[in-house]
């Protein structure tokens, strides 16, 4: 159970940040450089580096515009589930989980990290970008996040069941909202 907990923690990270959470796994491990991250242990560390740093920079700088965010949320929205999966399967080796949960937290990690980009998208073009306090809080939860991913996985999964909640909380309202527009529309086309 504490492995499961562990990648919903990194899964959280990677929907609100791709590139931060994958360069904070890898400062964290100094040692063994992505050395267990699938794909990522095919490409030299130095280089790793550099790109996830700079991705990183963007990805922390691009959020405080609102060009910036759209071209972000693209990005993270294509890349999120195959991020979210990596991870989840890094992690889930990390805590030496057995092999039929690691193909399991590779799959719900990548699911976790895609539903809560699409709220994170829901909300971008419900206030019509993201409050810059927000944008401030993703950051510091992301890292935390990760953190707690390999520290306290209890902390860290409870966290992102926390966010998975209030993820399924929006989508309600958001189908309430819309549901009643809808409505409303029918009956005035039928006056």
């Amino acid at each position: 159970m504490i492995e499961l907990l562990a990648v919903l923690s990194v899964a959280a990270a990677v929907g609100m940040r791709i590139a931060l959470p994958l360069l904070v796994i890898g400062l964290l491990q100094s040692d063994n450089l992505w050395n267990e991250i699938p794909l990522l242990s095919r490409i030299h560390p130095s280089v790793l580096v550099g790109i996830l740093t700079t991705f990183s920079l963007f990805e922390l700088f691009a959020s405080k515009k609102l060009l910036g965010q759209r071209i972000l949320q693209i990005v993270q929205l294509l890349f999120s589930p195959g991020v979210g999966a990596i991870l989840g399967i890094a992690v889930a080796q990390f805590v030496n989980a057995p092999v039929e949960i690691i193909w399991i937290a590779g799959i719900v990690s990548g699911l976790l990290a895609f539903v809560l980009q699409l709220v994170q998208v829901g909300w971008f073009f419900r206030l019509r970008g993201l409050p810059l306090w927000l944008v401030f809080s993703q950051d510091v939860l992301c890292v935390a996040l990760v953190i707690f991913a390999f520290d306290a996985p209890q902390q860290g999964g409870l966290i992102a069941l926390i966010l998975l909640w209030l993820a399924i909380r929006s989508s309600q309202q958001w189908y309430r909202l819309y549901g009643r527009k809808n409505r409303s529309r029918r009956y005035r086309q039928v006056l």
